[in-house]
């Protein structure tokens, strides 16, 4: 039986709050996953008609405070209240019908329908004994989205529009029934400038009529732009909230990534002892006008042998977008990479490791080891093309190379046979190491080789990334941990919005000095 508790909107209109109440309270939400502590007494209140961004790297609690909102999650501790009611969602078809609702990158909608269908669906106009009142749902749908932007013909599938107009589909969906709070989360990804616009002006009408919402960007302009508060997530917990006017850009950055400006300004620069220095000769990676739709905008860069290149910036900035575009997984609309001056085929993953580019991924689990395989298989992978012999491989190289690569990267591992799943996470970040130097590359992609390893583990990758490239390797270093980009790094690269906005080196490259061009406002 469904209780007054479960009707969190209901109740909420039988007793009006008060205009400053909030109308979303969750306080003190925590939540646990498999031991690990993914919310720590996280609180954010929402006030009617207020804008709030909530802010934070990967890994941070965005993803798992909306979902115990919505009521994909319940709280371990702590509680959500909504118009001053506790609200117990069991979903978030539950948490629409109460008035909360989300708009997910993933936009959720059903392709296959018509425009109107989607944009209508469980509410369409019906005529006598049930029946679909087609005109009118058209109608309504048209007069609907047209407010939004969007003029199509409603009578057409969903799939057959853009992704941009998909999204504000789904937008006009959420705020047409009935919402007191909108989430949404990085709304504006596949947006043109124009969409963004009229995203803005749908926000800020949402405002005059007392919607909260729930802002969730990486993309600093657009948080200054539409914001009004802002909570500021790391690791879990809240390291600040207030009015974000009040917060200037570069401390709102080092609050994400957990740099205090003045502890930087205080501590100076400290460079690795065994720096090395790039050779003179001409870049053995050149990469020029790497452009993708709402992902990448024309970026270029270089790096030399025996030079560490690092790419600054924040969550979203196109750091994972870059490296995997140049090693041909990410399929480019424009742009151009050459390896020791010889073209690589756009587009193509086998291209790019035949010319000799290496990708150890962020997400080693779900994009590097193979978890079933053993140590020998996992190192193996990669390298099978190369030691073939007319379509035969010797089980004696394999053993001869792995044995090597073991060594030289010091795996600590009962013995190559042993299932990669039962290794450390630095362990199996050294496995991956190995597959791709197993291959010879000439060029080494690293996307986070360091994060989820323990700190003795961090040093033996970071002192082998330093061999990499004393050893002349082309190294490009995607790191979120300022400290290590910073003193990795003979340049880094700052990337905003999918573009380059800055490179630094020398005395520029400072951890105050990515922080401050990653928060520079876009002239």
């Amino acid at each position: 039986m469904t209780t007054s508790e479960d009707r969190p909107r209901q109740d909420a209109r039988q007793d009006p709050p008060r205009e400053d109440a909030p109308v979303l309270d969750a306080r003190d939400i925590v939540k646990r996953f498999t031991g690990v502590l993914a919310l720590d007494r996280v609180s954010l209140s929402l006030r009617p008609g207020e804008v709030h961004a909530l802010v934070g790297e990967n890994g941070a609690g965005k993803s798992t405070l909306i979902k115990v909102i919505t009521g994909v999650y319940r709280p371990d501790d702590g509680e959500v209240r909504l118009a001053g009611r506790p609200a117990r969602f069991t979903g978030p078809l539950d948490a629409g019908r109460a008035g909360v609702q989300a708009v997910h990158q993933e936009i959720g909608l059903v392709p296959d329908l018509s425009v109107a269908r989607n944009l209508l669906l469980g509410r369409e106009p019906r005529r006598a004994f049930g029946l679909l009142d087609a005109r009118r749902m058209h109608e309504t749908a048209a007069r609907t989205l047209a407010a939004y932007g969007v003029r199509v013909d409603v009578r057409l599938p969903l799939r057959s529009l853009g992704v941009g107009a998909q999204q504000m589909v789904a937008l006009a969906r959420a705020v047409s029934v009935d919402a007191r709070v909108v989430i949404m989360d990085e709304p504006t990804s596949s947006l043109e400038p124009r969409e963004v616009d009229t995203l803005f002006g749908v926000i800020d009408r949402l405002r005059d009529q007392g919607i909260a919402v729930v802002y969730v960007s990486h993309r600093l302009d657009e948080l200054y732009r539409i914001c009004d508060g802002v909570t500021v997530l790391r690791d879990g917990r809240v390291v600040h909230q207030g009015t974000l006017a009040d917060l200037n850009r570069i401390h709102l950055v080092s609050l994400m990534l957990g740099r205090d400006v003045a502890q930087v300004r205080a501590e100076g620069v400290t460079r690795f002892s065994g720096a090395h220095e790039a050779s003179a000769g001409p870049p053995v990676l050149e990469a020029y006008g790497l452009s993708s739709r709402h992902l990448l905008d024309g970026v270029s860069l270089t790096v030399r042998p025996r030079e560490v290149v690092g790419l600054g910036g924040l969550l979203g900035a196109g750091r994972t977008e870059t490296a995997k575009a140049i090693a041909g997984v990410l399929p480019l609309d424009a742009g151009r990479v050459t390896v020791a001056g010889l073209r690589v085929r756009r587009g193509s993953a086998t291209a790019a490791v035949r010319a000799g580019i290496a990708l150890l991924p962020e997400d080693r689990k779900a994009e590097g080891i193979v978890p079933t395989l053993s140590v020998r298989d996992n190192i193996a992978l990669a390298a099978l093309p190369r030691l073939a012999r007319g379509g035969l491989v010797s089980d004696a190289r394999i053993d001869r190379i792995v044995d090597t690569f073991m060594k030289r990267l010091r795996i600590k591992a009962t013995g190559p046979h042993q299932p990669v799943a039962e290794l450390s996470g630095g362990n199996q970040q050294k496995v991956l190491l190995a597959r791709w130097m197993a291959t010879e590359p000439k060029v080494l992609l690293l996307d986070e080789p360091t994060r989820g390893i323990d700190v003795g583990a961090k040093a033996e990758v970071q002192a082998l990334v330093d061999e990499l490239a004393e050893a002349g390797l082309a190294v490009l270093l995607i790191s979120s941990d300022l400290e290590e980009l910073v003193e990795g790094s003979d340049r880094v690269v700052v990337l905003k919005n999918g573009a380059v906005v800055g490179e630094l080196i020398g005395d520029e490259l400072t951890e105050e000095g990515v922080m401050t061009t990653i928060a520079a406002e876009v002239q």
